[in-house]
């Protein structure tokens, strides 16, 4: 991968560094440093450092995709009304074990023409520190349960908290998915101001991007319904993120 070339550089360049100009303190320093730029680009998906995710679509309209991690759960069927309310198609990152909790609704995302991608089966909060077999394991027996409730098969996966490093870059690969991230993070599930969650959002929208949110609270609910007025009343259509992989392979 990409980033090996930048690690035998580095390594080249510290044992230069130490052994002709430098001191034990100029190496920690450095060493510091390239652990700083390796952990931001475990979690800065739009930077591509591990893997390379679709973060946006290149276009020349204005359209955006809203795309929804973490369901399903209660609070889906609220958004699912909303959405055909205004005639949207979206794309949801669903968890394994929450399909399992939620056939009914899960099977309804799909009966209403949303996109479906693989969010893991458990959405584990040690997902950084797990192998390659047992990050393949989260995706393959997520993919799983997507058969069985909704006898559906998808390529894209969605990273949970967005985090890659070379185990899930290898499981990616394995498991023949593509990596989908974003370029506007709502930040719903941190900020509880939900005039502070439309901000962020709507001050971020470009020609093309793929919008964070998850289908888990009515807090997100309400910033959704505020959302899609201003999408409305500004022009933006909308785009599922399976067209830009389409279109690619297309190219």
């Amino acid at each position: 991968m990409k980033h090996y070339s930048f690690i035998l550089f580095y390594i080249f360049c510290n044992v230069f560094i130490y052994a002709f100009h430098g001191s034990l303190w100029v190496y920690i320093a450095c060493f510091l440093a390239f652990s700083a730029v390796v952990v931001w680009g475990s979690f800065a998906i739009e930077l591509g450092y591990f893997v390379n995710s679709i973060t946006h679509k290149r276009t020349k309209i204005k359209e955006v995709a809203l795309t929804f991690d973490d369901g399903p759960t209660e609070f889906t069927p609220k958004f699912l009304d909303l959405l055909k309310e205004h005639r949207i198609k979206a794309t949801f990152f669903c968890i394994g074990k929450q399909i399992e909790k939620y056939p009914e609704t899960f099977q309804r995302i799909i009966a209403e023409g949303h996109t479906i991608g693989n969010h893991t089966l458990s959405h584990s909060n040690s997902t950084g520190f797990l192998s390659t077999s047992k990050m393949m394991a989260e995706i393959e027996n997520c993919d799983k349960i997507m058969k069985d409730v909704g006898n559906i098969q998808t390529h894209l996966y969605r990273p949970p908290f967005g985090v890659t490093n070379p185990s899930i870059a290898k499981a990616i690969r394995r498991t023949h998915k593509t990596s989908i991230g974003w370029n506007v993070r709502s930040l719903d599930t941190i900020i509880d101001d939900e005039k502070k969650i439309y901000l962020r959002v709507t001050k971020g929208l470009k020609k093309g991007s793929i919008i964070l949110l998850h289908d888990t609270s009515e807090k997100t609910y309400r910033v959704l319904a505020d959302l899609l007025v201003f999408l409305a009343d500004k022009k933006y259509s909308t785009f599922t993120v399976d067209s830009i992989r389409n279109s690619r392979q297309n190219d």
